[in-house]
């Protein structure tokens, strides 16, 4: 993760919760060195993700925060469950509180549904990976939370590989002529992957040698047909229309990797709550 990314993010939401400072906060500690101790517990049975984000938004206030963490990053939580223990001044401790429980919730969801696909898919040789349908600006941590969840990253944007999608096609006429016309102006280290929607659409990716194609809202038993026909160094991916319940169904279909949005545009934050635990002397 990028460190220097994360604190710039990490600023922008404390600025957006506290703006010209907490009025609660003020009026009830006007000695800012009165010290408490907090603990974020978890309220279900999950995934945890979240201790950069507690190491470094306390860092921003006082880098002498003590903080005990009895949780890592993609390990499983449970109801009740302590996951981490912090001292410090109670000012501090209560206005980062809502900023952390909103992104730690929000980032142990995402690993959790992550975690059940991949344990509903039961095939290894599959990877479960995520898309661009991601929450604008969280983008970077939400795709650790993927990763911390037992599945892989896609692109992260538009600038790192080339995704040839049916509005590229159709504006470009063909397969042939948008792979063309791409392997003339990007780098040798850019991939390029073609959508394909059904069978007639599988001949010219393979003859224009893309990296990888993507079998589109295709059922499990079409993509098993078509992907005998794929060499090999093709990887091969499968997406659309499918979800939890039904991932099941493609874990004999052979495709490289089956990508998901619903592992972040509608993951459901795990219950994580805040609270202060008594006054330090």
């Amino acid at each position: 993760m990028n460190q220097l990314l994360l604190k710039k993010q990490l600023i922008s939401f404390l600025n957006e919760d506290i703006g010209s400072g907490d009025l609660s906060c003020q009026a009830l500690f006007e000695d800012q060195q009165i010290l408490g101790k907090g603990q974020f517990y978890s309220k279900q049975d999950g995934l945890f993700v979240g201790e950069q984000i507690i190491q470094e938004t306390y860092a921003l206030f006082n880098e002498k925060i003590d903080i005990h963490l009895f949780k890592k990053d993609g390990e499983i939580t449970r109801k009740g469950e302590v996951i981490a223990e912090v001292t410090g001044p109670y000012h501090v401790l209560l206005k980062a509180e809502r900023v952390l429980l909103n992104i730690i919730q929000r980032l142990s969801g995402i690993a959790t549904i992550t975690n059940k696909t991949v344990q509903q898919l039961a095939n290894q040789q599959i990877k479960i990976t995520d898309t661009r349908k991601t929450t604008p600006g969280l983008r970077m941590l939400e795709k650790y939370a993927v990763r911390c969840g037992g599945g892989i990253n896609h692109r992260f944007g538009l600038y790192d590989a080339i995704m040839l999608k049916d509005n590229h096609i159709a504006a470009m006429g063909s397969i042939s002529e948008a792979v063309h016309k791409v392997r003339q102006k990007a780098g040798h280290m850019v991939k390029v992957e073609v959508e394909i929607r059904n069978e007639i659409q599988l001949k010219e990716p393979i003859e224009s040698e893309v990296d990888c194609i993507m079998f589109d809202n295709m059922s499990p038993t079409k993509v098993k047909e078509m992907i005998h026909f794929v060499p090999k160094h093709i990887v091969t991916e499968a997406s659309g229309n499918i979800t939890l319940e039904n991932i099941a169904d493609f874990r004999e279909s052979g495709v490289d990797m089956i990508s998901l949005g619903f592992l972040t545009h509608s993951a459901t934050a795990l219950d994580i709550s805040f609270n202060i635990m008594e006054e330090m002397k």
